[in-house]
């Protein structure tokens, strides 16, 4: 792991955490102000924006902005970029996501224009939006949150599956077009992980679940290792099982039992 003034000369002074409000985005928030980088987060929630701000000012000495406003909204990645214009941002972190759990032909038309909205072209408009900053400056780091889920087709989150097995594959491009200019790109595709919006879809948890705390810090110290980065070897191994052993059918079927006895209870409330 870098130390925090090298991780903080290549990646800081300034970094932007997308889906900020609670869980994995809290997290990522804590580790890189933990790190001396400043924070400026962005999510829906001003109340949880501000508490969190307010906390890693208090804890670790850094400044801390907050950005309202709606990730799905494409607006929102030129409005960002103007909030932000000011700052010597070199590190982008897009942690948001919406996730709704059931048959795909019985949702609703709104919920999966959402996960496109959110999922897909959220981080492909704030990347286009804050990128070409730190490609002059010559330096920087983005980290794109992606899912094991997205490895193969996944029942009952065909959607959301979907739009992780495409930040992936973005990720993966952007780590050897941007490498050569300096940025370094990586994909978490993480298992579940403990945030309230897992706690409230799942009755229990799944093989290889880690802390929002665990997956951040994997995530931050995979920039310049990538493209790819999977937090926990249960989870390394289930991914090498499913992709490189088992046939395509196989890993679809692991998946559908995964994926039955989750509930959705909590599918309109994304983590952005």
């Amino acid at each position: 792991m870098m130390a925090k003034a090298g991780f903080g000369e290549r990646y800081g002074p300034w970094a932007l955490v997308a889906g900020a409000s609670e869980g994995l985005g809290a997290a990522f928030a804590r580790a890189l102000a933990r790190r001396g980088v400043n924070v400026a987060l962005a999510a829906r929630r001003r109340e949880l924006l501000d508490a969190l701000a307010q906390e890693c000012r208090s804890r670790f000495g850094v400044e801390a902005r907050v950005l309202v406003g709606d990730l799905g909204d494409s607006r929102f990645a030129e409005e960002a970029r103007l909030d932000v214009a000011d700052l010597e941002l070199g590190l982008l972190v897009y942690n948001a996501a919406f996730a709704p759990i059931g048959g795909f032909a019985d949702m609703a038309p709104a919920d999966l224009s959402r996960v496109v909205d959110v999922n897909t072209r959220g981080p492909i408009l704030l990347l286009r939006a804050l990128l070409p900053a730190m490609v002059a400056r010559g330096r920087g780091g983005v980290v794109l949150m992606s899912s094991l889920a997205g490895n193969q087709g996944a029942p009952r989150i065909a959607a959301y599956a979907a739009s992780k097995a495409f930040n992936r594959v973005l990720a993966e491009g952007l780590w050897s077009e941007l490498k050569p200019l300096g940025i370094d790109v990586v994909a978490c595709c993480a298992g579940a992980i403990q945030t309230p919006n897992y706690s409230m879809s799942s009755a229990k948890e799944a093989p290889g679940t880690a802390s929002p705390e665990f997956v951040a810090e994997i995530a931050l110290r995979s920039l310049g290792r990538g493209p790819v980065a999977i937090p926990g070897l249960v989870n390394r191994i289930a991914a090498w099982t499913m992709g490189r052993l088992l046939p395509r059918r196989a890993a679809i079927g692991i998946m559908a039992g995964s994926t039955e006895t989750l509930s959705d209870s909590g599918k309109a409330k994304p983590s952005s």
